[in-house]
């Protein structure tokens, strides 16, 4: 166990909490007075006005700027004070004797060495609680566990750190008589020499001249310690205590370090900041000094939490928290928060009334009631108001306000402010308790209390016996202080206050009091309170009543103790008088010069002091003259003084006779009458209906005179009001309060039965109304309702329902529900109650927030995407968007962006009409006219010619995109195929292409100036890997029926065609093949084949045509571009051409072409189990750089020459290496090699003897040959595999025979080309190929050519 902490706090009780009427709050003399018998009881209370009372904020926030004051928060607390001074004069002695205080640590806390001290003191010193070995009693009483001998550890540290300060503050280590050192040098007499010459004494040395001013002895130089304050010497060993060591530091010894130490601390108060802040940046400083301290937003930390942690940090010395504080702001000087007559602040016209109002802080203190009206000087904090700008801990003292008045604040806004009261009557206990708990603070400055820097834990002053009461006041509350009432507190934040002093006729003899109170303590004077009653004397007729009773009684007094002063003064012997207007001087020239009162009605003045006086109580403390010199000053005589009284009697005579006879009546004999049964019968009785009769009162009154927030936990239910209305039925008395309590209880029913029908109803939103009367109308009974919070949940969830409504309403809100306005919606809809009807709509509005919000994501990402979308997916984008019922900023601009994009589409498109329609519609010749009809003739001819050089009939794209490089590929493309599909042009006359959105359009520019290795890369990169992907799908896999192919997307069967360009195979049946299928020319799908690709002559044409165009257009700009491209690639196709083998020469290729043995020498390929029925370029075998050659000269839309002589040499295999062209290495592949070629021309002799059969048996042949069953089949398909390519195995011969779905298979031969195929893949049926000759689709198309 280690020391115990300080102890949680523990807040006090709460104080009074009022909340009138309006009809009260009109006027705040009168209702202060009423709560007074509550509230003064408890020293503070709190007032909220009515709802209604909301005054504007005049003060000039520009304007304002301040320095505040800094607020060390453990140096604030009085015992926390005391014990940081104690640790100050610690530090201090030992830096004096050379050394720095390290404060010990025990039990892994630092030790409280002021504790330890005043337990040692307590017990009778150091040696005596030794001696009785009581530092076992001492540790446990500091809270550490017994057993540990943590009693031997305190020990030492005291000996080592405050023993030796202990000796120092007894005066026990100073010399009481220093030992007399005596000359070194010799007396004459007795230095005769026995020789007649004297011989000269031996020099001193300056060493021996130092000694110990102990023991007198100068030996062991080297413990011998210097003075550095005095050059005084001592031994370590003979100080008190001994020093073991030479200090390291300077060293005093014990008459200087006395001398240090006894001069006077200063008194303790707040410093000024450095900075000045205005309004706005002391807030930005204050809200981030909380939230970094919490963690967490300032809005978000509990109250409670804030004050526990501010009472924790004022009692700990280990930590240091720095705060600030705008107190005291005058706010003649900036403006007051209220608005007043001839500000700078225009009020607005409904707020007028806050001009004249009495709780207007600017007219309370200097309103009739208020005594304060008769001091003719404006006093700062008391008749004007004081601003106060506070932050998180900022705190104000322990105090009581000036002359013990009243006090009242308001927080015009920010976080809340906490107080802390004690009642007047408590004033001096707790005076006495921090005066017993910190003695030492008020030894040097007695009126600590009055300076506001002194605080103390309200537990600790509870703990004494001294009555506190707490309360928060949050923004637009007032708190109220009474006479005399000790308060302090702390703001919770952030917050601006206002404050001012006043007095009421009740105050008059405790501020007499004061006054005596303030010369005790040597304390001026705020103003003089004897000139403000003789001010009031003066205007006797016009005095209140009560006010004049007052004053008499103030005057009696006054006039009294003046007199006897007089008689005293006169007596010493002062003769001399004279008349003197003390209330032409100011306060400070006129303050007695011993106990600072302001003196008004006489003082002494002596002439050897002129300017200086004191009050007749000190006349002894005035000079050292006699006093026969002294004079008199005094302001009225006696004579006067008496008739001024005479007439404030005059006055308050009918008043005191009244109030006399009251007393009179109330104080009467009751005991008229003898005792008996029958008296106290009947006393009872009397005592029970007063209290039945005070509590009926307190049912008809209601909630008005309520004294704390809230319900009252002494609240009666109805069921306890029915029998209470019984019992006043039952009394043997009448009470008049009997039948309107009776009313007021079927009123109350008649409430209950009206809620709970109206509960039991849906949630409307047309029910706010009623339920706000029902609440209205519940507040005012002072009873226990349980429907009041079911009807205050209902509120909220109605209240709630009309704010969806009012936001969804296309009238009140035609923009529809914004996403914030969701958000906020959905923020309050949580924290209501559940109920059928707001978790609909709750779900409802969660549905929608997560469409707006995906749907304006969406359209954030269109709107910036790069390169910008195309119209139609904006509109289709739009299209989902028109359903949903919300405010989306986002969607509108994607909304306005294609409303744009079609209106410049349209208009582009009319341009040539508009420009042409409006020119002939203006009665003016516009020579112009002709040309830009010409121009416009001309862009359209050229457009129309180079539509008809490059589109193919139908073609799905438009002119634009087939000049353009491709960048569609794959699924997107084939969509857009099958979107055009069937639709025809309706004239015969081409219609004029045009770009489909604004985004072409730009894409295309952006595009036009790319380099062209980018716009290369980037074709081949997106084509590459659609090849690849064609590729893939075409191995051998055991699904066949899974994969899909061609246009049609079904699963390949019977003869197939494959594109050179993508790669991906199509059904014979779908599309066009080869015009010559004997010829070979590379085949292009529908989806790859763009454009008729016109030769290079009929491009130039064109281009030169463009030139003489003086407009630029997007087609020209990718027409030029197409052609820079294509003679590129010319001379890079040139280089690989001449890199072949010039041994094979291209009529060797030509003449070995169109053999059936070459198309079958590894190039019409089986795949996935199926024949591709045209010639394709064997791909594994190609370098990637030949590979991306052929492609990029496929993807060219002009016919060049090296493009089929590209494709021919690349049939015949890959260049060989040879010594005149090996800079083109790297289209070689190892794969080709010599035996290879071998290989081919041995085929080539075989295939040529059987394309002489073939030719001899001519085109239709005669016969049909049907086979069936395995063996015949196996047997046929090896005659024919004689003419087939000899590279490939038996293995591959025997795939190409079997079905790897169907075991047994019929197969159909066909009579052309006598080429094998499955009769289930090509369609044909046992019977039909029986009766009727078969020919394959390659056959069938080449004798449709031939017959042509």
């Amino acid at each position: 166990m280690t020391q115990r902490g300080p102890a949680e706090f523990t807040p006090p009780p709460e104080c009074p909490v009022f909340e009138p009427s309006w009809e009260e709050f009109a006027d705040p003399f009168a209702f202060i007075n009423k709560i007074r018998p509550i509230a003064e009881k408890t020293g503070i209370c709190k007032v909220r006005p009515p709802p209604d009372w909301q005054p504007p904020f005049a003060c000039d926030v520009d304007r304002l700027h301040f320095t505040p004051r800094i607020q060390r928060l453990n140096e604030l607390e009085a015992q926390t004070r005391v014990k940081l001074n104690f640790l100050d004069q610690i530090a201090k002695f030992w830096e004096l004797q050379g050394c720095t205080l390290k404060i010990p640590h025990v039990e892994r806390k630092i030790l409280d060495l002021y504790q330890l001290n005043r337990l040692v003191a307590e017990e009778g010193g150091f040696n005596l609680v030794c001696r009785e070995r009581r530092w076992t009693k001492i540790a446990m009483t500091m809270g550490f566990a017994p057993g540990k001998a943590v009693g031997s550890h305190l020990r030492a540290h005291y000996e080592r750190v405050l023993y030796p300060y202990h000796l120092f503050h007894s005066g026990t280590n100073l010399l009481q008589e220093p030992v007399e050192i005596k000359e070194i040098n010799p007396e004459p007499e007795k230095c005769k020499s026995r020789y007649k010459k004297n011989i000269p004494p031996p020099p001193v040395s300056m060493v021996d001249l130092y000694v110990c001013l102990v023991c007198g002895k100068g030996n062991d130089e080297d413990r011998l310690l210097l003075c550095d304050g005095c050059d005084d010497s001592y031994h370590t060993f003979c100080l008190i205590p001994p020093l073991s060591d030479v200090p390291k530091g300077d060293w005093r010894c014990p008459k200087c370090l006395a001398q240090e130490c006894s001069k006077p601390q200063e008194a303790f108060g707040f410093e000024q900041a450095c900075r000045d802040y205005s309004l706005k940046s002391f807030g930005e400083m204050a809200d981030s000094f909380k939230s970094d301290y919490f963690n967490m937003p300032v809005h978000m930390v509990p109250t409670e939490l804030v004050e526990k942690e501010f009472w924790r940090l004022v009692g700990t010395i280990e930590e240091d928290v720095t705060v600030e504080y705008g107190a005291d702001i005058a706010s003649k000087e900036f403006g007051s928060g209220f608005p007043i007559k001839g500000g700078k602040f225009k009020v607005a016209p409904h707020d007028e009334k806050y001009l004249q109002c009495g709780w207007n802080l600017n007219n309370m203190a200097m309103m009739t009631p208020s005594v304060l009206t008769h001091i003719t000087a404006d006093i700062c904090g008391m008749t004007l108001p004081w601003l106060y700008v506070g932050m998180c801990f900022s705190s104000f003292c322990w105090h009581i306000e000036d002359h013990w008045s009243y006090s009242i604040n308001y927080l015009h806004w920010g976080e809340p402010k906490t107080w802390y009261g004690a009642p007047g009557f408590a004033a001096e206990q707790l005076e006495a308790v921090m005066k017993k708990l910190a003695p030492e603070l008020f030894e040097s400055q007695p009126d600590l209390l009055h300076q506001l820097v002194t605080i103390m834990n309200p537990n600790t002053l509870m703990a004494h016996g001294v009555p506190i009461y707490r309360t928060n006041q949050c923004a637009g509350e007032f708190v109220i202080t009474f006479p005399r009432s000790y308060h302090s507190g702390f703001n919770q934040g952030f917050n601006f206050a206002e404050a001012v002093n006043f007095c009421t006729v009740d105050w008059m003899p405790l501020g007499r009091q004061c006054v005596d109170h303030y010369r005790l303590l040597h304390r001026y004077c705020v103003f003089s309170h004897d000139e403000m009653v003789c001010n009031m004397a003066m205007k006797a007729d016009s005095l209140d009543v009560v006010l004049a009773s007052a004053v008499q009684k103030d005057m009696r007094v006054m006039i009294k103790e003046e007199r006897e002063l007089r008689d005293k003064v006169r007596k010493m012997g002062v003769v001399q008088c004279e008349l003197f207007e003390y209330d032409l001087l100011a306060d400070d020239e006129r303050q007695c010069v011993k106990c600072r009162t302001t003196c008004y009605l006489s003082a002494l003045t002596c002439p050897c002091r002129p300017g200086v006086q004191v009050c007749l109580h000190h006349a002894h403390d005035l000079c050292s003259c006699p006093v026969s010199n002294y004079t008199l000053n005094y302001r009225f005589t006696l004579d006067d003084l008496y008739p001024m009284m005479n007439a404030v009697q005059q006055r308050a005579e009918s008043y005191d006779e009244w109030a006399a006879r009251v007393t009179e009546v109330m104080e009467s004999d009751e005991k008229s009458f003898p005792e008996n049964d029958l008296l106290r019968q009947l006393r009872l009785v009397t005592q029970d209906a007063e209290k039945c009769s005070s509590v009926a009162q307190r049912l008809l009154n209601g909630k008005r005179y309520r004294t704390g927030g809230g319900n009252s936990p002494n609240q009666l239910t109805v069921e306890e009001m029915r029998s209470f209305v019984r019992q006043l039925y039952n009394l043997p008395c009448s009470l008049t309060q009997a039948p309107l309590l009776k009313d007021l209880l079927n009123s109350i029913e008649d409430f209950q039965q009206h809620s709970e029908k109206l509960l039991s109803d849906e949630v409307s939103a047309d029910s706010v109304s009623e339920i706000e009367s029902l609440l209205e109308e519940g507040s005012q009974f002072d009873v226990f309702l349980p429907e009041l919070p079911l009807l205050r949940e209902r509120l909220e969830q109605t209240r709630w329902l009309t704010g969806v409504q009012q936001a969804e309403d296309p009238v009140s809100n035609p923009c529809g529900l914004s996403l914030d306005s969701m958000r906020r919606l959905i923020d309050r809809g949580v924290g209501l109650t559940p109920h059928p009807s707001t978790e609909r709509t709750m779900a409802r509005l969660q549905e929608l927030l997560t469409i707006s919000e995906e749907m304006e994501e969406r359209a954030q990402a269109l709107l910036k995407a790069r390169p910008p979308e195309s119209l139609e997916t904006l509109s289709s984008m739009l299209t989902q968007i028109d359903g949903v019922p919300a405010y989306l900023p986002n969607c509108l601009l994607l909304q306005d962006t294609v409303n744009r994009a079609k209106e410049w589409l349209q208009e582009a498109e009319d341009l040539q009409v508009e420009y042409s329609s409006t020119a002939h519609a203006i009665p003016v010749r516009l020579e112009p006219l002709d040309q830009l009809e010409v121009l416009v003739s001309e862009v359209q001819a050229w457009k129309e010619s180079a539509a008809k050089t490059f589109l193919i009939k139908n073609s799905p794209f438009t002119l634009f995109e087939v000049l353009c490089p491709r960048w569609e590929v794959g699924s997107s493309l084939k969509k857009k195929m099958r979107k055009v599909k069937g639709e025809c042009v309706s004239s015969g006359k081409k219609k004029l292409v045009k770009l489909d959105s604004m985004s072409d359009v730009e894409r295309a520019l952006s595009d036009s100036k790319d380099s062209a290795s980018a716009v290369r890369l980037k074709e081949q990169e997106s084509l590459c890997s659609l090849r690849a992907a064609n590729e893939s799908k075409l191995l051998p896999t055991a699904d066949c029926a899974a994969l899909r192919v061609c246009v049609c997307q079904k699963p390949p069967m019977g003869a197939m065609l494959q594109c050179e360009l993508c790669r991906d195979a199509f059904h014979s049946v779908c599309v066009r093949g080869p015009s010559d299928p004997l010829d070979p020319e590379a085949w292009l799908c529908p989806l790859c084949l763009r454009s008729t690709k016109p030769s290079l002559d009929k491009i130039q044409t064109l281009l030169s045509s463009l030139q003489r165009i003086r407009v630029r257009l997007p087609e020209g700009d990718a027409l030029r571009y197409m052609i820079e491209r294509a003679g590129s690639w010319q001379r890079r196709a040139r280089e690989v051409i001449d890199s072949y083998d010039h041994s094979l020469t291209s009529q060797d290729c030509r003449r070995a072409s169109p053999t059936l043995s070459h198309r079958t020498t590894g190039h019409k390929r089986k795949v996935r189990h199926y024949i591709t029925d045209c010639y394709c370029v064997y791909v594994p075998g190609l370098s990637s750089e030949l590979e991306e050659l052929m492609v990029e000269g496929l993807l060219l839309q002009v016919s060049l020459p090296e493009t089929q002589q590209l494709y021919r040499l690349l049939l015949c295999g890959p260049p060989t290496t040879n010594t005149s062209h090996t800079e083109h290495a790297p289209y070689l592949t190892p794969e080709h090699s010599s035996p290879q070629r071998e290989v081919r021309s041995k085929a080539k002799r075989r295939m040529n003897r059987e394309e002489t059969e073939i030719r001899d048996r001519g085109i239709k042949p005669k016969s049909k040959k049907q086979r069936m069953g395995t063996e015949k089949r196996r047997e046929r398909k090896e005659a024919s595999v004689s003419a087939s390519d000899v590279s490939q195995s038996e293995d591959s011969e025997e795939d190409m025979t079997q079905c790897p779905c169907i075991d047994h298979v019929y197969w159909v031969q066909c009579d052309c080309c006598n080429r094998w195929f499955h009769m289930i893949c090509v369609g044909v049926s046992a019977e039909l190929a029986a009766k009727e000759d078969y020919m394959c689709v390659t056959c069938s198309t080449t004798n449709t050519g031939r017959r042509k």
